[in-house]
């Protein structure tokens, strides 16, 4: 029997003998390349030793026994007489010989008398996927000498007797005599005069896999995890390490080591305000941001699972050092098939805003507090609302229908906490404690990445989607996306990637200002960061998949609202039809502008490997238009020949000229709104004419079908952006029977329009590969099918080989497939053509 383990000694076997972090860290120190602090690890049969050697175990067994942990005061009296037990109780010699033996043998390895660790609590029964102990017993920094350390050491065993613990291990049935507890005893890095986070390797909310979440501040970690400050946060892209996105945090305070501290005094630590220059500035740089996304990675690769990581910077050597990893518990239980979507039916006021924990709606009667020990005040159901949380509160926490705080950050305690106990929860508001009032009617929306606080109970509805019963289908069904911070959620949909990013709501939500005025100030480069990041975020939300970003498509009478924009912007009757889309790009005056959004893009690609954004021209009215957009395209170092480059289909001289379009441009994506408002001469935002405005008019459809057929022909993409799909039955069905290749709609539809294009599909599936048995010809004449009969005789002539899909892409004249389906039936009559059946039930035709 060992009392000590040192970590080249700890493997992720041993958690039995050492709990699940110390096992962890020597897991990663002996099996990953990644930076461990060195260290030791106090053992499970030490801690056996010291409770039955002291004679412990009765008074804990008398103390429990009966113990209803929904008596919450009962709770709170039970586990304070039994951590004063523990730490009263004098840890037996031959124990106490071990423990600072091995502190000796550290100071001989470190070159330092007394030096300082961190001595954390390891459980047996911590870390395990499905259960997770993080945060229950307690962490101590800054620990020196050997007095401290003993001290320290039965801290962290009374820590495992907190009321948290004792709770939480009564609603795992986990037996409290089964739970053994280890010491970590770990050199401190040096993070008090540096930076300490947390990290995730996915999204922590959507549960998104292709990032790294990282959380960081000034001083030791602990406020972090106790979200004590609102830090600062970086996500880190995994196919290229290129940051997407960060936000800084106001990171107000930090705890550092206390220099006068007396050793048994128990202040090791003392709280700092942070200076003003170094709130405003991120506590890491962004090569240390990727630093610690590599080793996230290498971490996630070994273990084989997104992994919860703690991790800090040391001020004096500047290195990085990871100090904990433990499995990811809350989306691992998550049934990856279901989609809960939560909608509120109403609107009213927003009283607060802060970061949204989870995607539920939840609603109640405010209750502030500013201690879990008024516990007995709070009613089941209730909103809590109170400034941050730890451990102390989970039992006020476990009653609550909804949670919202000042401080924290998305990876501190109270946020992992409401996620394991599927809560709504708003943190990090600011203010909440203030703004509110007991008895309140509130409801908590965390239904978008900004969590909501809206005044008064409102009715929601609750939407359950199970994606193993939605169908692959041959047409790609893609989303619309403005808002950049609600990606991570859209891109767990089944679809194909995004027909249409819109720039205008990140240029309006993100910006607010007009770009000529940003140039004018010098302030191009917020501009470009804003539009980097949104469009950045957005392509690797659905990477690898094809992301379509429009180019600004704002009118003047748009932009001229973005402040500044009055002094830019011409004064037009009719901005719909004015300076916009394609003739801004190549202005003398806007180019300026235009040259900033390419740079943006071009970032995009660069910097995170987004291959997979493709850019698209909107309001294109010329040829020429087009060729000289494509010109300061090239000019402004955005199209290198390693970009495809769309035009949006919303003109009638799009659809008339298609085919020059197509030697421009390399696909096409049809607008509905504005191909119907100038095809039929009807303002869309008109009431008196709204009866008129309609996207299923004969007119408009048969512009659609012409520009599909004309750009199949040379073998251009044809996707659709428009609302019609959507919101008009029968138009996806319309859409598919006309072989379109993209159809692309608002989240909110996505899955419905899935199927509805599959049953499309299947219905036009069913008429092309027909065997022509049930084809009526009887009593046709060559008339009858005449031109088409000749027609599909022709195209077989020049293609061989051709579908029934492509036979009617490649028709002069627009055909359905009951009429190409006539014109194959009557050639295969009169014996002109053959009939291949392949084996995934494709048929192909050709001539005779």
């Amino acid at each position: 029997m060992k009392n000590v383990l040192w970590f080249e000694d700890i493997n992720s076997d041993d958690t039995a003998k050492v709990g699940g972090k110390s096992a962890n860290l020597g897991e990663l120190r002996n099996e990953t390349e990644v930076p461990v602090l060195p260290g030791f690890a106090t053992t499970a049969d030490a801690y056996d030793k010291f409770i039955h050697d002291t004679d412990l175990r009765d008074k804990i067994e008398t103390l429990i026994d009966g113990l209803d942990i929904d008596d919450v005061n009962s709770l709170q009296r039970v586990g304070k007489q039994i951590r004063a037990h523990i730490k009263e109780a004098d840890m037996p010699e031959d124990l106490r010989k071990d423990f600072v033996k091995q502190y000796e043998e550290l100071e001989e390895r470190l070159g330092v008398e007394n030096p300082e660790v961190a001595v954390r609590s390891s459980a047996t029964a911590e870390d395990l996927p499905g259960a997770s102990f993080a945060g229950q017993q307690e962490t101590y920094l800054n620990v020196s000498g050997k007095q401290d350390l003993i001290k320290r050491i039965k801290d962290c065993y009374a820590s495992l007797f907190t009321n948290r613990a004792i709770s939480y291990r009564e609603d795992k049935d986990f037996s409290h005599f089964d739970v053994k507890l280890s010491a970590v005893v770990q050199k401190m890095g040096r993070s008090d005069i540096g930076a300490a986070g947390v990290m995730f390797t996915l999204d922590p909310d959507s549960g998104f896999d292709n990032v790294v979440t990282i959380n960081g501040s000034y001083g030791l970690g602990e406020y972090v995890v106790l979200g004590e400050v609102n830090p600062d946060e970086f996500t880190v892209f995994k196919e290229n390490l290129g940051i997407i996105e960060k936000e800084v945090g106001d990171k107000e305070k930090k705890l550092v080591r206390n220099e006068d501290h007396e050793s048994g005094d128990g202040q090791e630590n003392i709280e700092k305000k942070v200076p003003q220059s170094d709130r405003e500035k991120f506590c890491i740089t962004d090569n240390q941001v990727k630093e610690l996304a590599k080793y996230a990675l290498r971490i996630e690769e070994h273990y084989g699972k997104p992994m919860d990581i703690e991790w800090v910077l040391d001020g004096q050597t500047n290195e990085l050092y990871i100090v904990q990893a433990r499995p990811e518990t809350v989306q691992a239980e998550k049934d990856e098939n279901v989609i809960k979507d939560y909608k509120l039916e109403e609107e009213s006021e927003v009283l607060l805003e802060g970061s949204a924990i989870g995607s539920k709606i939840g609603s109640g009667k405010a209750h502030v507090l500013s201690s879990p020990k008024q516990i007995d005040q709070f009613e089941e159901g209730e909103v809590l609302v109170t400034d941050m949380t730890d451990p102390d509160w989970e039992p006020i926490m476990k009653k609550a229908g909804a949670i919202i705080t000042n401080k924290g950050g998305r990876t501190s305690h109270a946020a992992i906490v409401s996620r394991e106990l599927g809560v709504p929860a708003v943190i990090g508001t600011e203010n909440a404690t203030s703004q509110l009032s007991d008895g309140q009617e509130v409801t908590v929306d965390c239904s978008s990445s900004t969590g909501r606080i809206w005044d008064g109970e409102i009715e929601f509805n609750v939407e359950e989607h199970h994606l193993d019963e939605i169908p692959d289908t041959d047409t790609d069904v893609q989303v619309n996306i403005g808002e950049p911070s609600e990606v991570f959620h859209v891109a767990q949909l089944p679809v194909e990637g995004v027909g249409l990013a819109r720039e205008e709501f990140i240029i309006s939500s993100h910006v607010g200002e007009h770009p000529l005025h940003l140039i004018e100030e010098g302030r191009d480069d917020e501009y470009v960061q804003a539009l980097r990041d949104g469009l950045g975020k957005i392509g690797a939300a659905f990477y690898p998949d094809q992301v379509v970003v429009r180019l600004s498509d704002f009118k003047s009478d748009e932009y001229a609202q973005l402040e500044g924009g009055e002094d830019y912007e011409p004064d037009e009757a009719n901005p719909m039809i004015g300076f916009r889309g394609a003739s801004r790009y190549y202005d003398e005056v806007f180019q300026k502008a235009f040259e900033l959004e390419c740079e943006a893009l071009r970032r995009c690609i660069d910097e995170l490997g987004l291959d997979n954004i493709t850019v698209m021209v909107p309001f294109c009215r010329t040829i020429d238009e087009g060729k000289k957009v494509r010109a300061k395209m090239k000019e402004y170092g955005l199209d290198e020949g390693d970009i495809d480059v769309y035009v949006m289909a919303e003109i009638p001289s799009n659809i008339i000229r298609a085919e020059e379009f197509a030697e421009v441009f390399d696909g096409f994506s049809v607008g509905t709104n504005d191909l119907t408002q100038l095809t039929l001469g009807v303002d869309r935002n008109s009431d008196k004419m709204k009866e008129v405005f309609d996207e299923r008019d004969p007119a408009v459809k048969e512009s659609v079908r012409k520009l599909i057929r004309k750009a199949h022909k040379k073998d251009r993409h044809v996707g659709i952006c428009g609302d019609a799909p959507s919101t008009h039955e029968g138009y996806a069905e319309f859409l598919v029977e006309n072989n379109i290749d993209a159809i692309s709609v608002s989240p909110d539809v996505a899955l419905e329009t899935i199927l509805k294009v599959a049953d499309a599909e299947e219905g036009r599936d069913s008429v092309e590969n027909s065997d022509f048995s049930d084809v009526n010809i009887a009593g046709l004449t060559p008339d009858d099918v005449g031109n088409a009969a000749g027609e599909v005789y022709n195209i077989l002539n020049d293609q061989g080989k051709a579908t029934a899909k492509k036979l009617k892409s490649h028709a002069d004249d627009a055909m359905d497939s009951e009429t190409v389906n006539q014109a194959l039936g009557w050639l295969a009559k009169e014996g002109k053509i053959e009939v291949e059946v392949k084996k995934d039930g494709e048929t192909k035709y050709q001539l005779d």
